[in-house]
């Protein structure tokens, strides 16, 4: 059950990507109460599977992969919008590509869930702990929520948009850019980790 709700969340991407390119601004609109739904679903997969006792590696794999998916998709949406830099996409799939395989060696040999791989306090706390992980989720979708909602904003409310155009980029913006700051963090102590590890086993 949960991992359908996973796919879910993949096909119910593609529908807001679609209405976000082809619809008119009530479409668009729709495409954010939408993504809100995205972000909200990515949530409930993990407490099904806890409470249902059917969490499971392909399960903790298939949701980070659906993650990455979300994420990517949507840096790329936005940047192809010219609503965010190009560095910003770039910075994600450098981070997540080298976390990824990371934890895909470490999953192999120690035969574990992902987010238990870390051995640090700050790397739990930052990269497995709950707290840090739904911080950063929030961040992010709000980010692409609030950036999103920018393409009917002049639209359906001009007079909001002519008056308040400059602020609403900026705390847009600010999201994005704290959303960036937040995944280098997380990924600083995964990257650092295998590093020693292998250090050790080289010793």
């Amino acid at each position: 059950m949960a991992n359908l709700v996973t796919l879910s969340r993949l096909l119910l991407l593609w529908l807001v990507v679609a209405l976000v390119y082809f619809a008119t601004p009530p479409g668009q609109l729709l495409a954010v109460v939408l993504l809100i739904l995205v972000f909200v679903t990515d949530g409930i997969d993990g407490y099904i599977a806890r409470r249902t006792g059917t969490e499971s590696l392909f399960g903790a794999l298939f949701d980070i992969a659906a993650d990455r998916i979300v994420e990517l998709s949507l840096w790329i949406v936005l940047v192809d919008l010219d609503l965010v830099p190009l560095w910003v996409p770039l910075l994600f799939i450098t981070r997540g590509v080298l976390v990824d395989a990371i934890r895909d060696n470490g999953v192999q040999a120690q035969h574990t869930q992902p987010f238990q791989l870390m051995q640090t306090p700050v790397g739990r706390w930052l990269v497995a702990g709950r707290f840090m992980r739904g911080f950063y989720a929030v961040i992010k979708a709000i980010a692409f929520c609030w950036m999103i909602l920018m393409l009917p904003l002049p639209v359906l409310w001009p007079d909001l948009w002519n008056d308040w155009s400059a602020v609403l980029m900026f705390v847009g913006l600010t999201f994005v850019y704290l959303s960036t700051l937040l995944c280098v963090l997380r990924g600083a102590p995964v990257i650092i980790e295998f590093l020693l590890w292998q250090g050790r086993g080289r010793g």
